[in-house]
């Protein structure tokens, strides 16, 4: 049975389409994936012809997406309130919630966390981390922030992805690992790296 990764926020904007890309490209090295793309704006299903060794799938196989053979299936959520966010949840192994390091962006991803721990009432071996994404150079993140991450029982993972442009134009030149941008390729391996040590200590 394929693990499953769930990429979700309920907000618009914290890059979880260009995440979801760029980890599947990076775990594709040595695993048989697939990108699931349940979002009704199709932004990933758009890129099948850019990315042909990907196996790009859409929303008219949610059903049958855990008797799917794969070794792993990344799922990139719509940025709204999905109902379907909860049963997503219940069949995964990891839920990746990026957010922006302002305060307000923050604050946003409550509605998602409270989701997550009530999935975990069910789902006792699912886990989640936070991921600091599009993070301005030389902006550094407030106290205020840390301090609210802190206190969310969900746990912040040590990688961030900064604000680069490989990673924007990533979609359009094969992701970040096609590109010659090191720092890009470090951080993208580095997430993909703390994730898999996750899933595999459960």
């Amino acid at each position: 049975m394929a693990k499953i990764i769930t990429i979700a926020h309920q907000k618009g904007g914290v890059g979880k389409s260009t995440l979801a890309l760029n980890l599947a490209t990076c775990f594709q090295e040595q695993l048989n994936v697939a990108l699931l793309d349940i979002d009704l704006q199709g932004s990933i299903s758009d890129l099948r012809e850019d990315f042909p060794s990907l196996h790009i799938i859409t929303e008219d196989r949610f059903e049958q997406i855990q008797k799917l053979e794969y070794d792993l299936i990344i799922i990139d959520t719509p940025p709204y309130l999905s109902s379907r966010l909860p049963e997503l949840f219940l069949m995964s192994d990891y839920v990746l919630v990026p957010t922006k390091a302002g305060f307000f962006d923050v604050m946003a991803i409550r509605s998602t966390l409270h989701l997550i721990e009530e999935a975990k009432r069910k789902h006792k071996e699912l886990e989640a981390g936070i991921v600091l994404n599009m993070i301005k150079h030389r902006s550094g993140i407030t106290g205020e922030v840390q301090e609210l991450l802190a206190s969310f029982n969900t746990p912040v993972l040590k990688t961030m992805i900064h604000d680069r442009v490989s990673f924007a134009r990533s979609p359009l030149t094969g992701g970040v690992l096609a590109s010659e941008d090191s720092k890009a390729i470090d951080e993208i391996t580095s997430l993909a790296e703390e994730i898999v040590d996750t899933i595999s200590n459960t």
